[in-house]
């Protein structure tokens, strides 16, 4: 059996105990939970099967420690708890019928984000397929530039952590926490920069394929775009959330990038200020 089929029964497996898990709990953040993991095993399988080239090596300890993180980062925010779903789950359960959510649950959360998963490891594959080679200066440059973009993910996170316990210890306090979104830090220059990180990683993971074999475009580009429009789906999903709680946030975004990181635009008040 070869390593992509081996990958694929994997997912199939992965995508019918998701699916179950959700209808027994009635909890629907099952692929959350085995987000940072799955990757792990299909990157290996292919560095396995290879037996252990340099390159595909390489990449599955990259994704290690980028499985490693994200699952630190994922328990400590309670996700693998009991009750631990995405809050986003429990909105768009409003906006639809019992039927409309059972289909969504079936068809998007279980079959299409398990076979996104799938899909931008594959690179992986790309360079299994090509065969064994040296590695080179762009290996070692694509290296080092995934593990500058995890880091800029990990502080990211770590900031986010950090305002959310702040937070809580207002409410706790009995305070309204003000600011309600966090906008300091790296959220000065992007309203997502953790989902800027997240995604420039996996596009980075589909450039070893490009090293590996010389050639641009491979199917396998698949991913990375697959990838890409999820997180725009989520980001329009998240912004709705939020605007819809806070007032001050249609302010925020009028000044800060979305997704990539740049130069926040002066605040509509700053400029009234010097005006007067």
């Amino acid at each position: 059996m070869g390593p992509l089929l081996v990958c694929l029964v994997i997912c199939a497996a992965i995508t019918l105990g998701t699916w179950l898990a959700s209808l027994v709990t009635h909890e629907y953040s099952w692929v959350d939970r085995i987000w940072s993991i799955a990757p792990i095993a299909y990157v290996w399988v292919f560095a396995g099967a290879s037996g252990f080239d340099a390159r595909l090596v390489m990449m599955a300890a990259l994704v290690s420690a980028w499985g490693i993180r994200l699952t630190f980062n994922f328990a400590r925010r309670g996700g693998y708890r009991p009750g631990g779903e995405d809050y986003r789950w429990a909105v768009l359960r409003r906006r639809m019928s019992r039927t409309q959510f059972a289909l969504f649950n079936l068809l998007f959360i279980s079959i299409y984000q398990n076979a996104v998963i799938l899909l931008f490891c594959l690179p992986a594959y790309t360079v299994f397929a090509a065969g064994s080679s040296p590695l080179g200066g762009w290996d070692v440059a694509l290296a080092i530039l995934f593990l500058a973009l995890l880091t800029g993910e990990t502080v990211a996170d770590q900031q986010q952590w950090t305002f959310h316990r702040w937070k809580n210890a207002e409410r706790a306090a009995g305070r309204t926490p003000a600011p309600g979104f966090l906008q300091t830090g790296l959220f000065r220059f992007s309203r997502h920069p953790n989902f800027f990180f997240e995604q420039a990683q996996w596009w980075v993971f589909y450039a070893f394929a490009v090293a590996a074999t010389g050639v641009w475009l491979h199917w396998t580009i698949a991913g990375a775009v697959l990838l890409t429009l999820l997180f725009v789906g989520s980001t329009i999903f998240t912004e709705s959330i939020s605007r819809s709680k806070y007032p001050d946030y249609d302010d925020y975004r009028a000044r800060t990038s979305a997704i990539v990181p740049w130069f926040a635009r002066p605040a509509k008040t700053a400029i009234d200020e010097r005006v007067a």
